[in-house]
């Protein structure tokens, strides 16, 4: 190799090095991120040093036979919390996140005060019957009255039933913290293993 051709493999290799710097390593990364904090959600905790469990959800303890009881934590029938989960590559850096509304609250934790109103109320009626609180008239086929029935189906029954009679004007929610996202040893570790992979394949092609 001449000292000219050597001069010009440096350009070209200085080249990709750019490349994967700039362009290629913040999509991979960004990938690799979502689809590590989405399998969080599959995993129902965090990992980082290990899988670090979430606290279960009420509903799931509730003893309902209705769909939403059987879903994994921070997962539904939508799945909006997990589907939400992105990434936004940039100039040799990616920003990973989740632009859905209650994200935040979820991931680090938060008391949440919201009022009671009517619309409130007839939701929870509603899911009071879904739970398997309420049972229709064989003749007519409408349903009992909403204090009809002297013992509660389940739990998520008992509960939607006390949302709706509650008194008070205001709730106080306490969401515990459900991190997804986040600093990770794990995903750090296998990022790095494959930053390294992709600079070998520049030097030995």
């Amino acid at each position: 190799m001449t000292v000219q051709e050597f001069a010009q493999e440096i350009n070209r290799k200085s080249r990709e090095f750019s490349d994967l710097i700039q362009r290629k390593m913040p999509i991979i990364v960004g990938r690799m991120a979502k689809d590590h904090y989405q399998d969080n959600f599959r995993k129902g905790g965090f990992v980082n040093g290990g899988l670090k469990k979430w606290p279960k959800a009420k509903r799931q303890d509730s003893g309902s036979s209705a769909a939403g009881a059987n879903y994994g934590t921070l997962l539904s029938g939508r799945n909006h919390l997990f589907s939400s989960t992105n990434y936004t590559p940039g100039a040799a850096r990616v920003r990973v996140h989740n632009d859905a509304k209650h994200a935040s609250a979820h991931n680090f934790g938060e008391t949440i005060e919201t009022p009671v109103t009517p619309k409130m109320r007839r939701f929870a009626w509603a899911k009071y019957y879904e739970a398997g609180g309420g049972k229709k008239n064989a003749g007519n086929g409408k349903r009992k009255g909403k204090n009809a029935g002297s013992k509660e189906v389940n739990k998520a029954a008992e509960f939607w039933k006390n949302f709706a009679l509650t008194k008070k004007k205001k709730l106080t929610i306490k969401m515990p913290v459900r991190m997804f996202i986040g600093e990770s040893k794990e995903l750090n570790k296998e990022i790095l293993s494959k930053q390294e992979a992709e600079v070998r394949k520049i030097i030995e092609s």
